[in-house]
């Protein structure tokens, strides 16, 4: 059984007439993507469960800002059979209770008033 990175040499030791110019493109390019991808895409991709999870683990009293901007509490929270991001959420917002989408949810701070948002939004 051989390990990948032997796998790896093995293959870009492997020459075609012409190969050699390929292959040091094609490691630069390669790099550059390990490069974003590190930096870039994983990154936004653990932020993004982050704050799904937090959503999901929404509770009546939260402090939450929309998407639109309007800061309110959570009063009720409809959910229909499954876990959703389309669950309706009624929230309280000065006098005025509105109904949001779950999704539209961008910030979410503690029951206690304090704005902890690190421990509950990325």
């Amino acid at each position: 059984m051989t390990s990948l990175p032997f796998a790896t040499l093995a293959i870009l030791q492997f020459q075609l007439p012409g190969g050699s110019q390929m292959v040091a493109p094609l490691l630069m390019y390669g790099g550059i993507f390990a490069i974003f991808y590190f930096l870039l895409i994983r990154p936004q991709q653990q932020q993004r469960k982050k704050h799904e999870m937090a959503i999901m683990e929404l509770k009546k009293g939260d402090r939450i800002v929309t998407a639109g901007g309007l800061v309110g509490e959570v009063q009720h929270i409809k959910s229909g059979t499954t876990a959703s991001t389309d669950d309706e959420i009624t929230l309280k917002s000065g006098e005025s209770r509105l109904v949001v989408e779950r999704g539209r949810i961008a910030k979410i701070f503690a029951a206690t008033g304090v704005s902890s948002s690190a421990d509950r939004v990325a």
